[in-house]
């Protein structure tokens, strides 16, 4: 008879990544299987148990539409609820590009070969890796993502979104703290989307309007001044 591994944690995190992918009918239709795989391995507290069990009930009793309509609120309108890890370290900056290479890199030095549609640093592609490696190693690994966890984490409980209980369980059976942490203020999606305008600063005043005349400016250019006379520029 085989004994069960007390710090077996591999079913236990693709449980959890797989509670963090799109709600779609598939995922919905697996949820009594998604609670037996994290009862067996016995990773998580009772209470956080209980808490993971009404998420999964939650999201089977929800209509269609509206689990996966939430599950976009949740995580596809905010750089604080993103589910990309990096996203919140570097937002869109050029330092973002290299950070997904390491990524990569050590997905690729543990013998994986990534084919995911999604990024490298997406929390359920990270938890997938995790649940391949030895359990020491999936957790030191996740502990080095423990302060953009604990900053998920918080984001959601803000917005009172069960995902934040998910969170949670990410940290708790990587032995890291789960705390509420500071949030950095975010700007409204209408100011994060919006684009300059086109023609910012031309006037409008007469345009379209026959009879009323438009000012007319030339300006000298340094070509125009180094011709020759008699040389059309």
């Amino acid at each position: 008879m085989f004994k069960k591994n007390p710090n077996s944690v591999r079913l236990t995190l693709r449980a959890l990544g797989y509670l963090l992918s799109y709600p779609d009918a598939q995922l919905r239709s697996v949820m009594p299987q998604l609670i037996d795989a994290l009862q067996t391995e016995q990773a998580l507290t009772a209470d956080r148990m209980d808490e993971l069990k009404a998420v999964c009930e939650h999201l089977a009793a929800l209509d269609p539409l509206e689990a996966e309509a939430r599950y976009v609120d949740n995580f596809d309108r905010g750089r604080q609820t993103s589910l990309h890890l990096f996203e919140h370290v570097h937002g869109d900056s050029r330092d973002r590009g290299p950070a997904l290479i390491d990524l990569l890199q050590t997905y690729d030095k543990a013998g994986l070969k990534f084919e995911a549609e999604e990024l490298p640093d997406h929390l359920p592609v990270v938890l997938e890796f995790a649940s391949t490696q030895p359990p020491e190693v999936a957790k030191e690994f996740l502990g080095e993502m423990a302060h953009i966890l604990n900053a998920l984490f918080s984001a959601l409980v803000a917005r009172s979104s069960p995902y934040a209980s998910v969170i949670a369980a990410v940290l708790e059976v990587s032995g890291q703290r789960v705390q509420s942490v500071a949030l950095t203020p975010e700007p409204p999606m209408d100011e994060v989307w919006a684009e300059p305008e086109a023609f910012g600063g031309c006037s409008t005043q007469g345009q379209a309007k026959p009879d009323q005349p438009q000012p007319m400016h030339f300006v000298r250019t340094p070509r125009a001044e180094r011709a020759p006379e008699g040389v059309s520029v």
